[in-house]
């Protein structure tokens, strides 16, 4: 969905919005949920500035709602000030995404371990259709998209409702890290094989294995994440 369309989209429910009772604070978190969705989706990138007058113009709001919806970001820790810039989508730094994929090691791992522990028969076939559908992919971005949808059915097959909002609320530190790790040459081929394995893992039943796969993908995608993001650093200080 372009970013017009879900202007037109969000406009519509932030309609709605002005019946509620709750008024001003109703469409402030649509505005809120809108740009979180954007920033989930890549459409606002890390460093993209978020100008109070463009998203209240765009969005078909007034600048009340922006402005308590850019203050949930920063909160959130999705948007910071920087100068000179101002305000923008939150760009992290080296130790933050170490910190973030350690995090999401344990949790990865965490999610393979219970879904090898408790999946159903119908939740593996599952797995096993998207993992085999990573072979076909042919873009970064279908990779990724693929890779994530995976993600979640490893999540859901863990059923451990606490996992799964632990994964949700990293989820948005994630969307902070910017182009997929995909793009860089032989990695879709290195993904498909590690996710494969994770698979095979739960599919057999070896919560042991299914762990170590876990560790194993992250670790690996984490090594390209730090990759990329010292040859970002070493381009902008030319």
């Amino acid at each position: 969905m372009s970013k017009a369309r879900g202007g037109a989209a969000t406009a519509k429910s932030l309609a709605a919005g002005r019946n509620d009772t709750r008024g001003a604070s109703s469409r402030g978190e649509i505005v809120y949920a809108a740009l979180r969705a954007e920033i989930r989706e890549g459409k606002l990138a890390p460093g993209d500035r978020l100008r109070e007058a463009e998203i209240a113009r765009r969005l078909h709001v007034s600048r009340t709602p922006v402005r308590e919806a850019l203050k949930r970001l920063q909160s959130d820790g999705l948007a910071a000030f920087s100068q000179p810039k101002g305000l923008t989508v939150a760009e992290l730094s080296a130790s933050q995404v170490a910190d973030l994929y350690a995090m999401r090691e344990v949790l990865a791992a965490a999610a393979a371990r219970f879904a090898a522990e408790h999946a159903s028969d119908l939740e593996i076939e599952s797995l096993k259709h998207l993992a085999a559908q990573h072979g076909w992919v042919k873009t970064p971005e279908q990779a990724s998209f693929n890779d994530r949808q995976i993600d979640r059915a490893i999540a859901e097959a863990a059923h451990n409702v606490y996992l799964l909002k632990a994964l949700n609320v990293l989820q948005d530190a994630v969307s902070l890290l910017g182009r997929t790790t995909y793009a860089v040459p032989g990695r879709i081929k290195a993904g498909q094989a590690e996710i494969a394995a994770i698979v095979q893992a739960i599919a057999d039943r070896d919560p042991d294995e299914a762990e170590r796969a876990a560790r194993r993908h992250i670790r690996a995608a984490g090594a390209v994440r730090m990759s990329m993001w010292l040859g970002k650093m070493s381009n902008e200080s030319r």
